[in-house]
């Protein structure tokens, strides 16, 4: 029912980002809409958008309210679940001291977090480890696990890593420790010595759950703990049962920032997760909303770009454990320390990355100019900091359109890179590949994001291997890469009440994508760059004296923020998604361009 259609909307097929703009729904999906919209009581328009997204008159009444209780199946049907779960309940009961080692981005820090709320409820001492990004690296290691079992702990469990840690797995099975792993990554056939290993992305797992961000498995997990430990009887003795539903905030978070497809339980937690966020009972995400000035009802937008920013800022250049400590924390005066400290130092990141992108541009520019056909990039530099990589290859994503990485090399010629892909294009599959054939000396991850490890002299191998393996796949992905539009709007029409209307079918982020509506031949009456990121803001206006504000992310040196800048006074075609200001409190209808082309007669 989303369209298949040749015919480009408003005859734009090349837009200034080099796209074709198709209507988002064909003629039984507009049917499908007005059937939804009659049935519900709902604006067609909230309507369009859900079929737009994959509903059908049979799910969009649970798509409107998703229940966490209808969506998530019994946590056993993961493999090793049960295992798991009795191992960490048994350690529970016994008052074992346990171990949380975690990854050092948000997806790690809040399942960490989530694990330890957890456990701390129970009487447990619940200690958290989170690796240094630049002298450790992702995922266990033998020294540290000696470091935590020299320390006490009987039981560890590895929170969004673990899945292919076999020297350090292997270690713990020499002190005969017990190791849980909880994890999401995809990994290969064979898997490291433990207790137990859930992970719905292991190749003999059939839970279909292998989109949720391991902050969701933990949650599963926790889940799983509760029930055995209701059914040994430790809550009518011991203490009260947790209120698991409380902690949704975390896996909001999580899982947003983890940019996993909000569908299906994910977005039930998401939803759910926003509700429990705007109660403020986390004391340390509440120092963090303060530091990050979030203005109005918190969204899926503010946990991507305002808080979880700043949670990962300490895994990048700082205490890789501040994320962690600061969502655990119940004390007001050190979650406003620590969140202002992670406020410093994403300032910090922030300066640092700036730096470090106009020489990632340049190389991709000149690898561009010499392969104009390249269907991936590989930057690097010996002069760029290891835990801001990931923000450049996600920049060189968004810019060229293809899967990208940014390599920082030491000065023994050990490079940490990591990767992000576009829809389509499987990077983590790739990565393992190369690893296989002893390219990298490590890595991992899933299809939008992957790691790894390289000496220097393999990176030309590693980026023709890249190209070779990813070459079917993103060509494809670039067939299909029309910008699909949900509606036309005039500035006139894109009111408050509409933007609440379509919240109705949010929330929105990878997976669920933002309604895109086009503004036809409306004139550019103020357009400016703003920011250090190189931000150009403008209004536009239709003829009948509407206006509207909006903003275009990092575009002033593209050729979309060109256009917007040399057309000023002119009409050209705008795509964007809506959205509301709250700036001093008061809510305004603010455009996220994210497309333009000009009229043609």
């Amino acid at each position: 029912m989303t369209s298949t259609a040749t015919t480009p909307y408003l005859g734009v097929s090349r837009s200034a980002k080099g796209r074709r703009w198709v209507e988002q729904l064909d003629l039984r999906g507009i049917e499908m809409a007005g059937a939804i919209a009659q049935s519900l009581d709902i604006p067609d328009m909230v309507a369009r958008v859900m079929v737009g997204r994959g509903q059908s008159l049979e799910s969009a009444e649970h798509y409107l309210d998703p229940s966490i209780k209808l969506l998530m199946p019994d946590p056993s049907v993961m493999t090793d679940m049960d295992v798991a779960a009795e191992r960490i309940a048994v350690a529970v009961e016994k008052g074992e001291k346990i171990a949380i080692f975690g990854d050092y981005d948000v997806d790690g820090a809040t399942s960490s977090a989530l694990m330890a709320l957890f456990l701390r409820h129970c009487g447990c001492e619940a200690n958290i480890y989170i690796p240094d990004r630049i002298f450790e690296g992702y995922g266990p290691n033998p020294a540290a696990i000696d470091q935590l079992i020299d320390q006490g702990h009987s039981l560890i469990l590895t929170l969004d890593c673990g899945s292919t840690s076999f020297d350090a797995l292997e270690r713990a099975e020499e002190r005969r420790t017990d190791v849980v792993v909880i994890d999401h990554h995809q990994v290969g056939e064979s898997l490291p010595p433990c207790v137990a290993l859930v992970n719905p992305n292991r190749h003999d797992d059939l839970s279909q759950l292998g989109h949720l961000a391991a902050v969701g498995v933990t949650f599963m997990t926790l889940v799983a703990t509760n029930r055995v430990l209701r059914q040994k009887g430790f809550y009518q003795t011991r203490c009260p049962a947790p209120q698991l539903l409380n902690w949704l905030d975390l896996v909001a978070l999580g899982t947003v920032c983890d940019v996993v497809p909000l569908i299906g339980l994910n977005r039930a937690f998401v939803v759910k997760g926003l509700v429990a966020i705007r109660a403020r009972s986390n004391v340390g995400l509440s120092a963090l909303q303060v530091v990050s000035r979030v203005s109005g009802p918190v969204s899926p937008y503010h946990l991507g770009f305002l808080l979880g920013p700043r949670i990962n800022a300490g895994g990048r250049i700082g205490d890789a454990a501040l994320g962690s400590r600061l969502l655990t924390s119940s004390d007001q005066s050190e979650a406003e320390h620590l969140a202002a400290e992670l406020e410093r130092l994403n300032k910090e990141r922030q300066a640092l990355e700036q730096i470090m992108l106009e020489e990632a541009i340049g190389q991709a520019d000149r690898q561009m100019m010499e392969d104009p056909d390249s269907v991936s990039l590989v930057t690097h530099s010996k002069d760029w900091h290891a835990g801001i990589v990931g923000l450049l290859a996600s920049r060189l994503k968004e810019r060229f359109r293809r899967p990208s990485f940014a390599i920082a090399l030491n000065p023994d010629g050990i490079g940490t890179g990591s990767g992000r892909s576009i829809p389509g294009s499987d990077l983590g599959a790739a990565v393992r590949a190369a690893v296989e054939k002893g390219i990298l000396v490590k890595g991992g991850g899933h299809t939008m994001a992957a790691g790894l490890t390289i000496e220097a002299e393999q990176i030309d191998p590693f980026r023709q291997f890249l190209s070779d393996s990813l070459s079917a796949q993103v060509k494809e992905a670039w067939s299909a890469d029309d910008l699909k539009i949900d509606a036309a709007l005039t500035a006139t029409g894109a009111t408050e009440e509409l933007v609440k209307l379509l919240e109705k079918a949010g929330p929105f982020g990878a997976g669920n994508p933002e309604p895109v509506f086009v503004f036809p031949s409306h004139k550019i009456t103020f357009a400016d760059v703003v920011g250090q990121g190189g931000h150009v803001r403008c209004t536009i206006g239709n003829a009948s004296g509407g206006k509207l504000k909006g903003i275009c992310f990092r575009a002033a040196d593209e050729p979309l923020g060109k256009l917007l800048l040399d057309k000023r006074g002119q009409s050209i075609h705008i795509a964007g998604s809506l959205s509301l200001d709250y700036w001093q409190g008061r809510p305004s209808v603010q455009l996220r361009i994210i497309d333009a082309a000009e009229v043609t007669l």
